[in-house]
């Protein structure tokens, strides 16, 4: 007896080894593992473009807060093929976006969405991946600082490897203190004198930067002036 049972199971083995290792078995974990490849890839490569490097540059131009102007200059890198437009978005008090200007491309479409702004940007030309693009945007604020503590925020909607924020405040009115705010995390640090130096021409101006910053989270800049 105990020798058919023996004989018995080594008849099944190879049965179950032929059922697992057989050609359809195969050709489903190929398939699954195509799958699996595509949805990385739709992961890795989740947006239109990645940020390279982001710098905005906050100017206050009198000791009374009445007239700024913004620049911001934003080298992208394009993740998908026949992109035609790009979307700048702005927020903040007072009379903004004055006199907007941008290169390359030409604001096409400005629109309202809650807090933020909105500005559609047509490129002119069909962009494909892996392109690059360096925008230089740049429009004036009116009326939007004038209380004695100011802030800037930077929000980080695109996955981005660096971003830099510079307030240059008029010589006549320097900041006292400073502040970075991360706004979703709830974290505050206090800015050091590192940050805060003199222009050549006696302005002041407080700099910040960071590499690989959270994705969607929005850094304030707050100051006392």
């Amino acid at each position: 007896m105990e020798n058919e049972e023996q004989d018995s199971q080594s008849v099944k083995l190879p049965n179950w080894g032929t059922l697992i290792l057989g050609r359809p078995w195969l050709e489903i974990i190929g398939e699954l593992w195509k799958i699996g490849r595509k949805i990385f890839r739709g992961f890795s490569n989740e947006g239109i473009y990645e940020v390279l490097d982001y710098e905005t540059t906050l100017e206050l131009q009198d000791r009374k807060g009445n007239k700024a102007s913004l620049q911001k200059l934003e080298k992208v890198r394009y993740l998908q093929d026949h992109i035609l437009a790009y979307q700048d978005q702005a927020w903040g008090d007072g009379k903004i976006l004055l006199n907007y200007r941008c290169a390359p491309g030409v604001p096409v479409d400005i629109y309202r969405s809650g807090y933020k702004t909105h500005i559609l940007i047509s490129l002119r030309e069909v962009k494909k991946k892996g392109d690059i693009d360096e925008f230089n945007i740049e429009w004036g604020i009116k009326n939007g600082f004038l209380r004695k503590t100011g802030f800037w925020s930077t929000e980080i909607s695109q996955r981005t490897k660096r971003i830099i924020v510079q307030v240059i405040f008029p010589k006549s009115r320097p900041p006292s203190v400073s502040w970075m705010i991360e706004k979703n995390i709830q974290r505050t640090h206090l800015l050091d004198g590192n940050t805060k130096k003199r222009l050549p021409d006696g302005r002041w101006m407080i700099r910040w930067e960071k590499n690989h910053p959270r994705l969607y989270e929005q850094y304030i800049l707050k100051w006392e002036w």
